[in-house]
Formats: structure tokens, sequence, C-alpha cells
């Protein structure tokens, strides 16, 4: 069995927005891991109104910090998705088993976390815009990965 890629949210704070990203990433056979804390309960009507159906708590895992999470990530590769970077995504060679990790809506990833990361790519927009919707992001990210690996989910 190919390894899945995973989707890591570091404290996301809308639960719209993660709630998308749970749909994407069971659609799209992807795991998601999620940085704690989180600005919203996961009972928040918000949430599991766009969630639905779609949670699975087998393919969520939790971390109840950046330490912890980075210290589970020593021997794999971990992406920043950032718009500080001058390296764009299409132009990176995924691997199978990244993790692909993405910061808070509201204010990214803290220095000291981004200071951890090599590898930082940007989705490249026109000028003028500061970014797109993380859920839209991840969609991007994710189905570029998937392309590039040849990931087939066959459950």
């Amino acid at each position: 069995m190919k390894l899945r890629p995973k989707i890591a949210l570091f404290e996301p704070d809308i639960p719209q927005n993660t709630a998308a990203i749970i749909r994407t990433c069971a659609c799209l056979g992807a795991n998601l891991e999620i940085i704690e804390p989180c600005g919203f309960l996961f009972s928040d009507k918000r949430f599991k109104r766009v969630v639905m159906d779609y949670m699975d708590e087998k393919m969520i895992k939790f971390y109840q910090s950046s330490d912890e999470f980075f210290k589970s990530k020593k021997n794999e590769r971990v992406i920043l998705m950032t718009t500080k970077s001058s390296e764009s995504y299409s132009a990176f060679k995924f691997k199978s088993d990244d993790t692909l990790l993405f910061g808070r809506e509201s204010a990214g990833v803290p220095k000291n976390v981004h200071n951890l990361i090599e590898h930082k790519l940007k989705i490249p927009m026109i000028n003028n815009k500061r970014s797109l919707n993380i859920a839209s992001s991840v969609a991007i990210i994710l189905s570029e990965n998937l392309r590039q690996t040849s990931f087939i989910n066959n459950e």
C-alpha cells in the first residue's frame, strides 16, 4: 500500500475551513494532522455544518503542541506553505509521504516554526493579492502532490 500524503494544520482558527479541509482529505485520500490549540471546538455548529459525514477520526491525528509535532517528524519531510517563500509549489518535487504544513488562517506560523523547516513553498498569485483561502490552498497543493506521486486510492 502506498503511503498517503499528510496535511498538517497549525493551530487552525476557522471551523468552516478546517471542516472543508477534512472533506478534501477524506475525498482525496490524505491524512490530516492538527497541531493544537485550535481556535474552536469540534462541537461548533459551523464546523459540523460543513464537515457533514466526512469526519473520520482514523484519518485525523492531533498534536498537543508544535514541539510534539516536530518531534514526531524528525525523520520525515515537512513542507511549509507560506506567502513568505520565493519558491513556487509547481517547481517542487513532492514525495507521497510528505507532510504539507499550513499555518493558522489569521497569522500563519510563528517565526520559530518557520525557521525549523527547510522546504518552504508558495502558490504564486497576481500582484496586490495577499492569500487564498486555506481550504483552496490545501486543495491546490494536495492535488499537485497526488499528481506527481500518482497516488491512487484503492480502498
